[in-house]
């Protein structure tokens, strides 16, 4: 298909596809002319991935460009190649503290996680952050939400596909970029209904 057909199927603009084309973000389709290209479906499933991580998925052009590199050159385990997509997705700034407590906590609980996991420091930022508004987690309270997260951990991993890592990777990326605000959508809504049968309401 020709770029103008591409775009028409991904409902975006020509203009948002050639954009995308020289960041990087979408691969050259192959060349029928010195100005003319042709596009397959490849093409189409790329830019619907493109297109959802930089709307729904909130990235930035940069985010977007490293996820997308992990997608593509994926590691040669899948444990290794989803490791890798995870640290290409955003992180905290350079003011997240050390992560000294939340390696404690995932050391009592038995995860198996790398020392430089991202995600320790992220979780020491919002530990903090409780303690600052005068909220502290409770151990009972932390305990509780890390068994949830692992069920639902493990329900994720045995949905990874297997037929290859690529396809592992893509499958990680989309579910924890876009499935993540699914996530805490569900709670509050959860929460909402909860507080009605709780403590009454309209």
């Amino acid at each position: 298909m020709q770029i103008s057909e591409l775009a028409r199927r991904a409902d975006l603009p020509v203009a948002t596809v050639k954009y995308y084309l020289r960041e990087g973000l979408l691969p050259q389709g192959e060349r029928t002319g010195a100005t003319r290209a042709r596009y397959d479906a490849e093409h189409l499933a790329r830019l619907r991935l493109v297109r959802a991580l930089l709307g729904p998925g909130g990235l930035s052009i940069s985010a977007a460009r490293a996820v997308l590199a992990a997608v593509d050159a994926p590691a040669g385990s899948v444990h290794e190649a989803l490791g890798a997509a995870h640290r290409a997705l955003p992180r905290p700034g350079s003011e997240a503290p050390e992560p000294t407590e939340a390696r404690a906590l995932v050391d009592r609980w038995g995860w198996q996680v790398a020392a430089d996991s991202p995600s320790l420091h992220t979780l020491a930022g919002a530990l903090d952050a409780l303690r600052a508004a005068g909220f502290p987690a409770s151990e009972e309270v932390l305990d509780r939400y890390a068994r949830a997260a692992a069920e639902i951990a493990d329900r994720d991993v045995a949905d990874v596909p297997s037929s290859s890592v690529a396809d592992a990777v893509r499958f990680v990326v989309v579910n924890t970029v876009l499935l993540e605000p699914v996530l805490l959508a569900l709670r509050r809504l959860a929460q909402e209904d909860a507080s009605g049968r709780r403590f009454g309401g309209g």
